[in-house]
This record gives structure tokens, sequence and C-alpha cells, in this order.
């Protein structure tokens, strides 16, 4: 039976690291595409405010992920936060945001392998833990008869990265962090789910190192460890979140033992006082109870790790929610709850959920790339 509005733990308010948020309702990362030139616009301002009144809108808004370098970039037409430009281009959009009374933190991106050389400088290959190509596409956009047009194509042999490199990579995600409170961002989210770069350190098919990166958990752990340390330092713990996604298969990410490989990364996250940690569940956009290696994942665990090492840190889950399972996912112990693809075509989502009115399907033909149509113009409810 689902709980009426004023009792519902979904709509009620919760102190998340240096925020307090109205309800329980969070806009997920989602990418669409809609920055040529790597650079915000007013499009995507128009975009992210109509969803940011934390009234019928959300709670947190998480930005679309967002490279933190120039080698970061994987897709066509995504935002950046490394350059000058970038950074002040951002400013429109969360001064949007801010102006209709939400809150929005970036999400913090480096896809690593999963890229092409059309999108990286000089056409050079893309980085990765290992020299290991993805069973995977990426999105490019070509001018054909002087339009514009996207498609997806197999992403590029990778290129392992030197050790003397990966010093960088901590500082670009530190200093993306700054350069978001510099854009008027609220915090960051660091992206380490779905098969990019921090995920592919993680991860046992995607990183074959044999130096102090690769190889024991404890190594492959070592970079996000590190990035999450230096971006905290940054900009403070209590405005910093994570994303993991312990058993997708998105991006051929793959582990054979993930619960104790995502076990122990939770543990040594909890001393580092994090806002948040943000879990996709199953499959990423896909079946909840997909799994890799021998035995279901057991998030509930996950969580017990977690607090049980003094994790304090918000705990949100991510993937195929409704009100009916978001209720029953706070009710056994989650905090918060993320909502994807339902946000795309119902800015005021959380008034639907709480009235319980029906929601509006997307067109998933105009998810990446594009204008306005399937972007902007999704009406509110009556």
């Amino acid at each position: 039976m689902t709980s009426t509005a004023s009792t519902s733990l979904l709509f009620q308010p919760l102190r998340v690291g240096a925020w307090t948020l109205p309800h329980r309702v969070v806009m997920a990362p989602l990418t669409r595409n809609r920055a040529p030139g790597q650079l915000p616009n007013a499009l995507m301002a128009t975009y992210y405010a109509q969803r940011a009144d934390p009234r019928d809108g959300a709670a947190l808004i998480i930005s679309e992920a967002t490279p933190v370098c120039p080698e970061g970039h994987g897709y066509a037409d995504t935002p950046g936060l490394h350059a000058p430009e970038q950074v002040q281009a951002w400013r429109a959009v969360t001064d949007a945001v801010h102006a209709a009374g939400g809150l929005i933190v970036a999400q913090l991106w480096h896809v690593g392998r999963i890229s092409h050389t059309a999108l990286q400088p000089g056409g050079q290959a893309p980085v990765a833990p290992s020299a290991v190509r993805a069973q995977a596409k990426t999105y490019l956009i070509e001018t054909v008869d002087g339009q514009r047009v996207g498609r997806f194509v197999e992403v590029s042999q990778p290129r392992a990265l030197r050790l003397d490199e990966l010093p960088g990579i901590v500082q670009a995600y530190a200093q993306a962090a700054r350069n978001a409170l510099d854009a008027g961002f609220d915090g960051v989210e660091v992206h380490a789910a779905n098969g990019y770069l921090l995920d592919q350190f993680l991860r046992r098919g995607s990183n074959h190192r044999t130096d102090a990166y690769g190889g024991p958990i404890e190594h492959r752990a070592r970079l996000l460890l590190e990035v999450m340390q230096a971006v905290a330092e940054a900009i403070g713990p209590d405005r910093v979140g994570l994303r993991l996604s312990p058993v997708t298969p998105a991006n051929d990410a793959w582990d054979d033992e993930p619960q104790p490989l995502f076990e122990y990364v939770v543990r040594q996250l909890a001393p580092m006082g994090l806002a948040y940690l943000h879990i996709i569940e199953g499959q990423t956009g896909g079946a909840r109870d997909f799994q890799q290696g021998a035995q279901p994942f057991d998030y509930a665990a996950l969580r017990r790790a977690y607090r049980d090492a003094g994790g304090r840190g918000a705990w949100m889950v991510n993937n195929g929610y409704d009100r009916a399972l978001a209720e029953q996912a706070l009710a056994q112990g989650a905090d918060l709850v993320a909502f994807g693809r339902p946000f795309i075509s119902n800015p005021d989502l959380t008034r639907r959920l709480r009235e319980g009115l029906p929601l509006a399907e997307p067109d998933r033909r105009t998810f990446y790339g594009g204008g306005p149509t399937g972007y902007t113009d999704y009406p509110r409810a009556p």
C-alpha cells in the first residue's frame, strides 16, 4: 500500500552533506549531447531550470557527465569543465537553477577508453588502465550536406596510461571540482560507474596492470581513492558525492568478484566524510537483478559495509524506480532515490509522484543530440 505524501519518506526533508534537501527525489545525470563546442548554452540552462524547482522538480540535480580534461571526452557535444570558457558558460546554467530555487552538482567524468580518436586532442588514442579495447560504442556528430548528423560508432583502441601520468589524472579531477564551485555548482559527483576510467581501473576485465594500480583489489582501487581524497580536499567532503555501479555491463565493464571489490571500496571511502554515495543497482538502464560473478550482488551488505566502517554519507539508489519501489528502498535504509529517464519527459516529476499523476513517456529518438524537441518541450501536468 502506497503511503500518503504526508507520511511518505520520499517527500520528507533530509540533511545531505552541506545541503538541506526538501525531499528525497534526485535528478540523475543524463547525457544529452546538446553542447556544441563542449560549451554549455542557453538551451541547457532552460532544460535544467525547468526541473529545478523542488516543489515539483528535483531536490537535487546531478548534471550530465562533464569531462575533467580534454582527454576525458568520449562523446560528441558534451560540455567540459576544464577550460575557462566552459566554467564561465556553466554559470548561466547554475544561475538559472538557483533562480528556480534548486541545487545542482556537477558530475565529473573521464571516459578513459570509451572514446574515439576523432574526439581526442590531436587525434591520439584514448587512454585506459591497459591497452584493452572495449566492446562498446560512442557517439559522433558529423556534418552531412550542411546538417549535423549523429551516429554511434565503435570506440577506438586505447593506450595504457603510464605510471607518471596518473598524478595528473588525480589533479584534473581536483581542479575540475574547484572549477565547478567557480561555475556556481553546489558541489560535485565523481563518476566512477558505467565502465568509464575510474571504473575501468577497478575491474579485472579492463585493468591488466602489474604495477601499484593493478592486480589485487587494493591496487585496482588506488586511483579512485586518490581521486576522491583529492577532490574532498579541494572543495570539502560535504560537497562531494560518488557514483558506483557494482555489476553493470555498461561499456564492457566486467569483474568476476564484484562483492569484495566494492565492499572494499566503500569501507575505504567511509572515513572521508562524503556527502553521499550513488549506487546503480543492476544493469544501468536495464535489469535490476542483473549479476556478474557467481552470486547475486548483495546491495544491503554493501550499505552495511559502508555504515559499519563509519560511513555517514547519504545512500542514494538508482535504476528503474517508481514511487512504490522508492518508498520500499527508503524503508529498508536508503536515503535518496535518483530518477533518470522519468525526468526527461516529466520536468515536474516530484509533483506527479506525490499526487499519483501519470508519467509521460520520453521519446527515445531525441535522447542524444538535437535541439529543443524532446529536451525542453515536455509540458507539466495540468
